[in-house]
């Protein structure tokens, strides 16, 4: 194995159709409009010498080395800023410009330390690599490598240290501006700058800075772009240069970016975003770029535990007892209770493979449809509206469809947090003209952050999400901004007219709807008009949208904003949802819900189960099997007795805690299978441990439908992939699954998924990733859907009645919480937790007006109250004007907080996904933790008991 090696052409490449034909070095070459002299020359084979270029960012024409000739112009231009004209002739190597560039080099030589030999960048350094291209042998200014911020210099400036994951060091900065670029034209945050004039410039985080002090959310961009040890991960500065590198997919959010994981021997050195990615074109965030520590953080279980009972310590066994003793409590089970007294939860982190088989192993091997997933109870909204609207169940763009869109709707998402990479590429696009509207309670950093300000912000109450998006629906109707001709080429006519009465009724007009949601009716009738005249307009919502009691209507709503406008089937439009977690749409698609097989299919679907039946050689139940809080509820009425958890923590991600731990504690066997002793195991009988994604092979799925592998770089650390344990537990079951590497559970899910028909290991191989549908009618797969008509035939418009949700506010709980992500934390923390990333956010915070804040006594870090009908907790509190007087927000990803313990059982009216958005509440001063939270710990201090272990080494 080798590291894999990505061609730098120097410059990006041009979108030009029109092609030019030059002559660089003798050699003709014919390339698109507007590429760079510099580009051209690289995808012939030669390198011109560069420092300041790098095809990530414009060309900038600082450094002097990409010099070039050109027949019958004057001068020495920059290749990296000269663009290819018909007929130019370019010598890129003659006797003026090689003294040109040795004199260039002697300058940057002159002023940098020559430890290169300690150096971290040794073997990985361009400048090196320049000085070796230029021919440099002597430096006329001499060679001592005292830069001027040297240690030794009187202008001495000390290393930066100050961010957990890399180092700064102006001493070795050549003021290439690299890094500024990377931080303003990729991440789009601005947090550099280049301090100082002339000799006394350098590289600054803000107005002078430390890193950790500034707008830097560690993206890793700058890190990437430096040509030098300027910017270097502080893991290369303790292991040293990686040896070889393997491919593979973040498992972090539903981005889904693709990385090189860049090792030697088996061990991590880093993280580098693949440029080849098509979801994250070589850009990364926080979280997947340097939050992977937690793969050999000291707190992971690697060996399976079991236990009698839950107030008993784990007893560390081997996997063959662990396995006998898991598949003999769940046959006594369903021998004393029934077949369907036992289900499964699979997971939104583990691969499609997986989560296959999961399915698989409960329908199948345990008789039962009893299988849910993490991904009903944030996205499956997203499932049922747009089947109801569209006919798939799934977004209908690819992430580069962003770069064509004219008009952008956010609503319930906050992309900066969430899905950052995918944020940065929208705000790219927003600097270049494009106009956003933000539907969102809080005012997020989308809404006015660096060189970005949206068009129109309504900070609509929690809950009348239906109601904001039918009024936009009614000024659209009303003042006659219909693409009719789309509607009646595309969509059920009969629909659409009864839908456009309803949506005009005045009822549903902003002057009646804007005081009942908070916002301002102008503002509502003026984003309208922005999204219907504004050109290709693209809608991209989050669980801001599902999680609430009308979330299936609010993703309806949405479609039909879309149909309306004709804002489908072509780039730069669509309705997008952003994905939490990084397989969320994969478990959808697997067949992880109770109802389903894999491909959406009914399980009373004759024909469909009959075709499983045959191929697993088993029968099936044709009935819905219980989703999660139908197991809970069956739990705590005595019949329903053992759980099989891969990858999930339900007792810290499901709403009303309290429930949640009284269905658990109902139950005579509970499996967890994950990497630590999450909050569910608390309540477990059994812990098997799991692998990370980079100990397994597999694929995920992300927001666009892309499929990705997912590819080893090292051995489990716990002796199997979590397919393998699967395995394991069905054989014990006396259902035996034969496969010999997860290519062979894709080739099945191929055989049984339409959408899947086309998709294989070997053509994942070949074209990097592909995007679902993949079938006899899209053979390369399908970035964009419902391009000249929908999966349905004809678009159907659905008449979405505002019904408000049962959670309301009152004397008693007069604010309304809503909650979210944080950027550096991911889901429930338990991974991003378990590494440096606790520096940006050690805590979850309470958000608070300052007016709420000042009625309530409660001063900036109090420490306050959060209680709620279902329950109570305590936190720190934040006093912000982000949120609107009366709504309140937390995050989710400490489970010292366990917000989830206010959260009630209210649901989707369709797929009953949590409403954790609206909750009412009430603030009070606190002088710590509730007595719950006490009493909390302590029972999960109790269940985290290993035998034979010091109780302080017990994992969390």
């Amino acid at each position: 194995m080798t590291l894999v090696h990505e061609t730098d052409y120097g410059t990006p490449a041009s979108r030009s159709e029109k092609l030019v034909t030059l002559t660089i070095d003798g050699q003709s070459v014919t390339v698109p409009e507007g590429t760079s002299i510099m580009r051209a020359a690289m995808e012939m084979g030669t390198q011109i010498p560069k420092l300041c270029a790098t095809d990530m960012v414009d060309a900038y024409g600082s450094c002097r080395l990409c010099l070039v000739e050109i027949e019958g112009r004057n001068g020495t231009p920059s290749s990296c800023t000269t663009p290819v004209a018909p007929g130019l002739n370019v010598k890129t190597q003659t006797p003026r410009l090689k003294q040109l560039r040795k004199g260039v080099m002697e300058l940057y030589i002159s002023d940098h330390p020559l430890d290169c030999l300690t150096c971290a960048a040794n073997g990985d350094c361009e400048l090196q690599d320049m000085a070796g291209a230029v021919g440099l042998r002597e430096v006329r200014y001499g060679m001592d490598g005292a830069n001027h911020f040297a240690p030794t210099s009187k202008l001495k400036l000390p290393k930066d240290e100050s961010n957990p994951y890399f180092t700064y060091d102006p001493a070795k900065c050549i003021v290439c501006s690299r890094c500024v670029r990377a931080c303003e034209e990729v991440q789009g945050t601005f947090a550099l700058t280049i301090e100082g004039r002339g000799f006394d410039s350098r590289v600054s985080p803000g107005q002078h800075n430390a890193f950790m002090d500034s707008d830097c959310v560690s993206c890793g961009a700058c890190v990437q772009a430096c040509p030098t040890a300027t910017l270097q991960e502080k893991s290369v500065i303790e292991i040293g240069q990686p040896e070889h590198s393997v491919v593979t997919t973040c498992a972090y959010c539903g981005v889904g970016c693709a990385f090189k994981a860049e090792m030697r021997g088996d061990e991590l050195v880093r993280m580098v975003p693949y440029k080849d990615g098509k979801a994250n074109r070589g850009h990364s965030c926080v979280k997947g770029r340097f939050a992977w520590g937690y793969a050999t953080h000291k707190e992971r279980i690697l060996s399976p535990m079991i236990r009698d009972s839950i107030d008993q310590p784990w007893r560390e066994v081997g996997w063959e007892e662990a396995i006998g003793f898991t598949a003999n409590r769940l046959k006594n089970i369903q021998a004393k209770y029934g077949k369907d007294s036992i289900g499964g939860i699979t997971s939104s982190r583990c691969t499609n493979e997986e989560t296959f088989l999961v399915q698989k192993l409960i329908r199948a091997g345990f008789g039962t449809n009893n299988v849910d997933t993490c991904a009903r109870v944030c996205h499956s909204p997203t499932g049922y509206g747009l089947k109801t609207t569209f006919g798939t169940s799934a977004g209908t763009q690819d992430f580069d469809s962003v770069e064509h869109t004219d008009v952008v709707i956010v609503i319930g998402a906050n992309p900066t947090d969430g899905h950052p990479v995918f944020a940065s590429r929208l705000k790219k696009r927003l600097r270049q003209g494009a106009k956003l509207i933000v539907i969102d309670p809080r005012r997020i950093d989308m809404v006015k952050s660096p060189h970005i300000k949206a068009a129109v912000h309504l900070p609509l109450r929690p809950g009348t999400n239906v109601a904001i998006v039918t009024a936009l629906a009614h000024v659209i109707v009303s003042e006659g901004l219909v693409d009719e001709e789309f509607v009646r080429e595309r969509c059920d006519w009969t629909d659409f007219q009864e839908w456009a009465a309803f949506v005009a009724e005045p009822r549903n007009s902003p002057e009646v709807v804007g005081p009942m949601a908070g916002v301002e009716p102008d503002a509502i009738r003026q984003a309208a008009r922005i999204f219907a005249t504004g050109g290709n307009g693209a809608i991209y919502y989050g669980l801001g949208v599902t999680e609430h009691s009308q979330g299936s209507t609010t993703v309806m709503a949405i479609a039909n904003l879309a149909m309306a406008t004709g804002n489908i089937g072509r780039p730069g439009v669509g309705v997008n949802p952003l994905r939490g977690q990084n397989n969320v749409q994969g478990a959808c698609d697997m067949g992880s819900f109770p109802h389903e097989f894999s491909g959406y299919r009914h399980v009373a679907d004759d024909a469909v189960r009959i075709m499983f039946e045959e191929l697993w050689g088993v029968p099936l139940s044709a009935e819905p099997g219980l989703r999660i809080p139908n197991m809970l509820d069956a739990a705590v009425d005595g019949t329903f007795k053992g759980l099989y958890v891969q990858g999930e923590d339900i007792l810290q991600s499901d709403p009303n805690t309290h429930h949640v731990a009284a269905g658990l504690a109902a139950m005579e066997c509970v499996i967890v299978q994950d990497l630590f002793l999450n909050e569910t195991a608390n309540y477990a009988h059994v812990f098997l441990p799991g692998c990370t994604f980079l100990e397994k092979d597999g694929t995920f799925t992300n927001a666009e439908r892309r499929i990705q592998r997912v590819r080893r770089v090292m051995a489990p650390k716990n002796g199997y992939a979590d397919w393998e344990v699967t395995l394991l537990l069905a054989k014990a079951m006396g259902f035996t699954m034969d496969y010999a590497h997860p290519s062979q559970i894709m080739d099945e899910i191929a055989k049984v998924t339409p959408s899947f028909k086309g998709v294989s290991y070997q053509r994942l191989e070949e074209m990097g990733s592909i995007q679902w549908p993949c079938n006899d009618k899209a053979p390369l797969g399908t970035p964009v859907m419902h391009i000249g008509g929908f999966v349905r035939g004809k678009g159907k418009f659905v008449i979405t009645e505002y019904i408000p949700t049962e959670e309301r506010t009152g004397a008693r709980f007069p604010l309304l919480l809503t909650t979210g992500r944080i950027l550096s934390q991911y889901n429930v923390g338990a991974q991003t937790r378990r590494t440096a990333n606790t520096v940006f956010h050690g805590e979850d915070r309470l958000e608070i007006h300052p007016h709420d804040a000042e009625n309530r006594g409660v001063k900036d870090g109090d420490w306050v109250k959060l209680q709620s009908r279902a329950g109570e907790t305590t936190l720190r509190a934040e006093i912000t004007e982000r949120v609107a007087p009366g709504v309140v927000y937390t995050t989710f990803h400490h489970p010292d907080t366990q917000a989830n313990v206010i959260t009630t059982d209210y649901s989707d009216w369709a797929t009953n996904c949590p409403e954790y958005k609206v909750t009412a509440v009430q603030i009070s001063l606190s002088n710590g933790p509730t007595q719950w939270q006490q009493e909390y710990e302590a029972q999960a201090q109790r269940s985290r008991r290993i035998a034979g272990h010091d109780p302080a080494e017990a994992a969390e």
